[in-house]
C-alpha cells in the first residue's frame, strides 16, 4: 500500500473541492480554477468530493485535471458510493481516497478489503469519530486500532463542518495512534491551524476557505495564502 508519508513528506494543508454550482460545466470550472488558486498558493493536496455535484461531476473534474497542469496530490471523496472512488483514482490517476468511516459497522468488509487489495497503489484516509457517524459504543483504542489495520491515514472531526476539532480529541487520537499519521478533517481555521499541526500530520480544510463558511461559494485566494502562511516552520 501507498504510504501517506510518500504523498505528503510534511505537516499538509489538503484542500477541499465541493463542486458547487448550477451546471456540471460551472461546477467543473470552478473546481479548476480553485486547484489552480490552491497549487499558486502552496496548498499540497485536493480531495474532490460530491458534495453538491455528482459522481458524474466527480469524474468529468478528475478527467480535465488529469495531465501536467496540475501538481497538486489529487483525491477523491465519493459520499454517495465511496467504494466506487478506488476505480476513479485508478482510471484518472488520483493517489489517494477518503471514507468518512473505516468503522466496523459502517463498512462492507470483503468488499472493501477487495477493493483494498486489487488497488493497493490507492492510500485510503479512514474516518474514525468522524462527524455525522454514530458511534460504535466500543473503546476508543479498539476503532483506532481496528481503522489503522484498513487505511494509511485517520481522519477524525468535531461534531459538523466547519465546527473546530477539540484539541483534546486530537491529543487523545495522537496517544493511542503514536507516529500512525493522523489528519484533522474539520473546523480547521488561521486560530486553530498553528495548535493543530502541532498534534497532527495534516488538515483537510474546505469551508474556512469560502466567506461565511459557505460551501456553495467560491474559496477565496487570500484565506489561503494566509493559513499556509501560518503554518511555515511548523
Amino acid at each position: 500500500m501507498r504510504e501517506f508519508k510518500q504523498l505528503f513528506p510534511g505537516k499538509a494543508i489538503i484542500g477541499m473541492i465541493h463542486l458547487a454550482g448550477k451546471t456540471r460545466d460551472e461546477k467543473v470550472s470552478r473546481a479548476l480554477e480553485e486547484m489552480a488558486i490552491y497549487q499558486d498558493e502552496g496548498v499540497k493536496g485536493v480531495i474532490i468530493e460530491d458534495y453538491h455535484g455528482s459522481h458524474g461531476d466527480v469524474e468529468e473534474t478528475l478527467r480535465q485535471s488529469s495531465g501536467g497542469n496540475f501538481k497538486l496530490v489529487r483525491g477523491i471523496n465519493v459520499l454517495r458510493n465511496p467504494y466506487s472512488a478506488f476505480t476513479l483514482a485508478e482510471k484518472y490517476g488520483a493517489k489517494f481516497i477518503q471514507f468518512d468511516s473505516v468503522q466496523t459497522q459502517d463498512l462492507n468488509l470483503e468488499s472493501y478489503q477487495a477493493k483494498r487489495e486489487k488497488y493497493s497503489d490507492v492510500a485510503v484516509l479512514g474516518g474514525v469519530g468522524f462527524k455525522y457517524v454514530a458511534p460504535t459504543g466500543n473503546p476508543l483504542e479498539q476503532d483506532l486500532n481496528e481503522g489503522k489495520s484498513r487505511c494509511e491515514a485517520i481522519v477524525t472531526t468535531g461534531s459538523g463542518t466547519g465546527i473546530a476539532t477539540p484539541t483534546e480529541k486530537l491529543e487523545e487520537f495522537r496517544r493511542l495512534l503514536e507516529r500512525f499519521p493522523l489528519i484533522v478533517g474539520a473546523g480547521v481555521n488561521l486560530d486553530n491551524i498553528q495548535e493543530q499541526l502541532r498534534i497532527v500530520d495534516g488538515a483537510i480544510v474546505g469551508s474556512y476557505f469560502k466567506p461565511q463558511g459557505n460551501t456553495q461559494l467560491p474559496i477565496e485566494r487570500k484565506r489561503v495564502r494566509a493559513l499556509v502562511e501560518a503554518i511555515q516552520g511548523i
